[in-house]
């Protein structure tokens, strides 16, 4: 028993977080936390298959268990569901602790429960009808920082010294890591969060002679020049992991990407075209920010008066250098 919370030792704990990737890294450090607290404790994590390799190796993580969302789609999908809530229901775990915090995880941790059921207390949807135990995030910006609550709430100690267990990643096929290089991913599914093929150009003139890697996911092409390498859809999950945790440093925009880099290494620029640094940019306080109109360190996110005016791509790129 926790002589803090009166939380009993679970046998078991069951992590409700499927998606998405930057959501599922900002986990990582509160999973971390509970296995610590518990490590004799068997601690499953229900994910999307999608970021499954996110987990690969994690020492934390004792089970990874697949949440086939895109199997319950239309009229067939929808007669698979029973199956697998049945599936889901014996698990019966002794604590389980959604991350999600929607209707759909909510009812997911209910199924599932041998003992109490946590979340948050924005979670959404109705979702805190259904938790035993709510954790109060109000006034708490980073998801990070929400989710260390979380886990606080149900009697884990949260360290100084965050983990981010992330996977070493591979190589991507023929990649000569030889030569040193900026690892630049200018693209998000996020509406007005990528760069534009004007800014991506000034990132390159900028950065030049230095190599850049331009990596991601988009349909959008970029123009081949003597110091790009063009990898943009051509990594697995896994290979841009590893370019990550090679490249001298990462410019990227608000993306997964950006908040695995984020977990990895400091030597990151954040680009936040419209997105609150202070909700979801870096945790790490060396980490660099560019929202549009400054430059600045994470540290000094609440200090204006130490921000660098800067409102273009080849201005921040720049500052970096010469940060750096």
């Amino acid at each position: 028993m926790n002589p803090a919370t009166g939380i009993p030792h679970p046998a078991s704990i069951l992590v409700i977080k499927p998606s998405s990737l930057g959501d599922v890294v900002h986990t990582l450090p509160a999973v971390a936390a509970l296995k610590r607290q518990w490590p004799a404790s068997r601690l499953t994590w229900l994910v999307n298959p999608e970021w499954a390799p996110l987990l690969e190796g994690n020492p934390h993580v004792d089970e990874v268990a697949i949440f086939p969302r895109g199997e319950f789609r239309g009229p067939r999908g929808w007669m698979k569901i029973p199956a697998w809530a049945r599936s889901m229901a014996e698990r019966k775990a002794d604590l389980v602790v959604d991350f999600q915090g929607l209707l759909r995880s909510a009812l997911i941790a209910r199924l599932c429960r041998g003992g109490e059921v946590a979340g948050l207390s924005d979670a959404r949807e109705g979702a805190r009808l259904f938790y035993d135990r709510v954790a109060n995030v109000g006034g708490i910006a980073h998801a990070v920082d929400r989710y260390l609550r979380l886990a606080s709430e149900v009697g884990a100690e949260i360290p100084t010294a965050l983990e981010w267990p992330l996977p070493a990643g591979t190589p991507p096929a023929g990649f000569d890591a030889s030569e040193p290089f900026v690892l630049l991913h200018p693209f998000s599914r996020g509406a007005g969060k990528s760069l534009t093929a004007a800014q991506i150009f000034e990132a390159r003139v900028a950065l030049a002679p230095r190599r850049v890697v331009i990596a991601g996911r988009s349909a959008e092409r970029v123009a081949v020049s003597p110091n790009v390498v063009d990898l943009l859809n051509r990594t697995t999950l896994g290979e841009l992991i590893w370019l990550i945790r090679r490249a001298d440093f990462v410019i990227s925009v608000d993306s997964g990407p950006m908040h695995i880099a984020a977990a990895l290494t400091p030597r990151l620029l954040a680009i936040h075209t419209w997105s609150d640094p202070a909700k979801v940019g870096p945790h790490h306080a060396a980490a660099w920010v560019w929202n549009g109109r400054a430059f600045f360190q994470v540290r000094d996110l609440s200090r204006p008066d130490t921000h660098r005016p800067c409102t273009s791509v080849r201005e921040a790129c720049s500052l970096l250098i010469e940060a750096l």
